[in-house]
């Protein structure tokens, strides 16, 4: 199984979210000018050079690309707010994208500052192969 990501500006609390799009694979292992942006515009467009060059990235015009209604069953979030990057594993607390992810432990623990992530019901259009994240072995026939 691949590690998925999402990409988003805003935390759907001092500012609506919106999602700028997904991918199936290496969704821990984001370039810095993404972790590191300081601006909204700089970090958007970090993200969408990132997004462009890849066969696994799904776009907002493609559909939601996953079985799931939102960002609390993927690998990796990430989002822009409070001019900085943060990023949130399988709907856990934001933490900065530029610290080192917490232990298991540690990271449990954190209950506050819980993502309120978008409903995408509605725009799911589930993907498979390249973009899904999953492996497949095709069995031949004798």
């Amino acid at each position: 199984m691949g590690t998925r990501a999402d990409f988003y500006i805003g935390n759907n609390e001092q500012e609506p979210m919106r999602w700028l799009g997904s991918i199936g694979w290496d969704g821990d292992d984001i370039p810095d000018s993404i972790r590191k942006a300081t601006k909204c515009k700089e970090y958007e467009k970090a993200v969408m050079e990132f997004l462009k060059g890849r066969d696994d990235a799904t776009l907002p015009e493609e559909g939601w690309p996953w079985p799931w209604d939102n960002s609390k069953t993927t690998d990796c979030s990430y989002s822009f707010f409070f001019a900085q990057t943060f990023q949130s594993s399988y709907g856990g607390a934001w933490i900065r994208a530029t610290e080192k992810f917490p232990s298991d432990a540690e990271y449990e623990k954190m209950k506050t500052n819980l993502p309120k992530f978008l409903d995408m019901k509605s725009k799911k259009k589930v993907q498979y192969g390249k973009k899904s994240g999953l492996i497949t072995i095709p069995l031949g026939s004798k």
